[in-house]
């Protein structure tokens, strides 16, 4: 693949994939994007739930002369200052409902709203977007964590119907929702302790399962909710 890729989100998995794509896709150039710099070059500041800054970003891509290629969003948050995942619906706040849907379903979709009149009809074109297991309805036993939970489920129902428009619109364009597993990451940080230790993957593992995922997706696939070892998670 030759073009550029744009990785979105420049935590722990999102750096991490950026590293991996720079050094082993030599025709790929590689930008990583986030709301701080961190040490990685190209960097482009973004804040995907700011308007003015997916300006700046959309004018970034139309000053660049190399054809869109590929965008990864590792973007979400699970917990923050205020937000924290509720073990039951007194628990549930307004606005803790709100900040999680801001960054976990809303953000991702306008990102991908930002990006759309520069996907090339010519040639071959993905967008993958990292999800979570717990935004699958079918899949839900323990109930609890209902921001997260239904704000994924909401990522994946929008770009399950993107997936549909994309397909006439654009036919060489592939959507993928991933599930990268447990990660050692801040986002999962206060949670590892009800995770078998052996479940729990470093960034570097995460990092190379979802690339994997990504080079085997092709348009006739697009659309699927695939966890980090390729098996298809229900909706």
């Amino acid at each position: 693949m030759k073009g550029l890729a744009l990785i979105i989100g420049s935590g722990g998995i999102g750096k991490q994939i950026a590293e991996d794509l720079s050094s082993s896709e030599n025709n790929l150039k590689v930008v990583l994007c986030g709301r701080k710099e961190i040490d990685f070059t190209p960097f482009w500041e973004l804040d995907i739930e700011n308007e003015d800054s997916l300006q700046i970003f959309k004018n970034n891509i139309r000053e660049n002369p190399l054809d869109l290629r590929l965008i990864i969003n590792a973007t979400g948050r699970l917990h923050s200052s205020n937000l924290k995942p509720e073990k039951r619906l007194q628990h549930i706040e307004k606005n803790n409902l709100i900040e999680s849907f801001s960054i976990n379903a809303f953000a991702p979709i306008l990102l991908a709203k930002t990006i759309e009149e520069f996907i090339p009809r010519n040639l071959e074109f993905n967008f993958a977007t990292i999800s979570a297991r717990v935004g699958s309805i079918g899949d839900n036993r323990t109930g609890g964590w209902y921001a997260y939970r239904a704000a994924k489920a909401a990522q994946n129902q929008f770009f399950k119907s993107l997936s549909i428009e994309w397909a006439r619109k654009f036919p060489k364009a592939t959507i993928t929702l991933l599930h990268p597993g447990t990660v050692d990451t801040s986002l999962s940080k206060p949670f590892q302790k009800f995770v078998q230790s052996k479940k729990i993957f470093n960034v570097k593992t995460a990092s190379k399962y979802m690339i994997e995922l990504i080079r085997d997706q092709d348009p006739s696939k697009s659309g699927c909710f695939l966890a980090w070892d390729g098996s298809e998670i229900p909706w």
